[in-house]
């Protein structure tokens, strides 16, 4: 078997968490990135009780949950009342993630609306804001596009960093897309698959494109943790045999919408961005560096050259 993408692929668990993701070669350059600093500054909040209630504490750890003060603290902090926190508990002890019971993630610093059914970002996608941020700040008037967007973390993180891009989101995932519009209230969000669902306006247009497609090969859906298996969606966290099937439609979809010199960001796993550059290579685009975290996270920057034709 080869190296499992599970522990760094859309639904596995991230190396290096310690709580609840809601809370306080030659020609293919790489090397490793520290995580980003916080996206923005999400307010004075002291954050959730330290001293949650031990009764809940003691049922979310019989109930598997290892981070079980963390997450009581959170429960406790998030809800309107006694009724509402029964609830979210018996939802939680079910096998719910904690982000879709109590609607809301942590991303960097900002907050973002999730819910049940849908896929929730990852903190390793905060290296692909992070890149994201350093491509589009210095551009006077950057066009940037997030695809597979799901709720649009990176879209979000963009549009609050860089008030001066025109930012957009595309998902297939009417749920996804709902909560997308709430996390992106400035930017524009679109229906369809891969990039279909863009407007003509912006072909040749767009100065950054980032995904973080499905990308778990079919052959370890069984490897995925199971509030991922069982509590978002298959379309959001497999890629097909080898896992690049989406990314590489991507990179093939890429070129219509990029202007010269426009970046494609791709998240995949560090054993697959070799495959996925020699693909990108392949069909025009220059590698500029494949960007890696610890937990096996990669991320492949690619250019559309200038004057290239599509």
């Amino acid at each position: 078997m080869t190296q499992s993408h599970v522990g760094s692929g859309p639904g596995g668990q991230e190396d290096g968490d310690s709580g609840p993701v809601f809370g306080p070669g030659p020609a293919l350059a790489s090397g490793p990135d520290p995580d980003p600093s916080p996206v923005h500054d999400s307010g004075p909040d002291s954050g959730p009780d330290p001293d949650p209630d031990p009764a809940l504490v003691r049922r979310l750890r019989a109930a598997g949950c290892v981070f079980a003060e963390e997450e009581a603290a959170i429960l406790e902090a998030t809800s309107a009342g006694p009724e509402q926190l029964a609830e979210r508990v018996g939802r939680r002890v079910a096998g719910e993630p904690l982000e879709q019971v109590v609607g809301r993630v942590e991303f960097g610093s900002l907050i973002l609306s999730v819910g049940p059914g849908v896929f929730v970002p990852r903190r390793r996608t905060l290296l692909l804001a992070r890149l994201a941020v350093a491509i589009a700040a210095p551009l006077q008037h950057p066009v940037v596009v997030e695809a597979f967007s799901g709720v649009a973390p990176t879209a979000a993180t963009v549009a609050h960093q860089v008030p001066q891009a025109e930012v957009h989101a595309t998902d297939h995932d009417p749920a996804a897309l709902a909560h997308a519009r709430a996390n992106l209230p400035g930017g524009l969000v679109h229906a369809g698959s891969v990039l279909e669902g863009l407007p003509s306006e912006l072909l040749g247009r767009v100065d950054l494109i980032v995904a973080v497609p499905p990308y778990v090969p079919d052959r370890e859906a069984d490897f995925l943790p199971h509030e991922a298996r069982e509590h978002e969606p298959t379309s959001a966290l497999l890629g097909g045999a080898d896992g690049l099937d989406p990314a590489t439609t991507l990179v093939r979809a890429a070129p219509g919408f990029l202007c010269g010199g426009g970046a494609l960001l791709i998240e995949v796993n560090v054993t697959q961005a070799p495959v996925l550059a020699d693909r990108a290579r392949g069909l025009g685009f220059e590698v500029v560096r494949v960007h890696t975290r610890e937990d096996l996270t990669a991320v492949l920057h690619l250019r559309w050259p200038t004057g290239s034709a599509v």
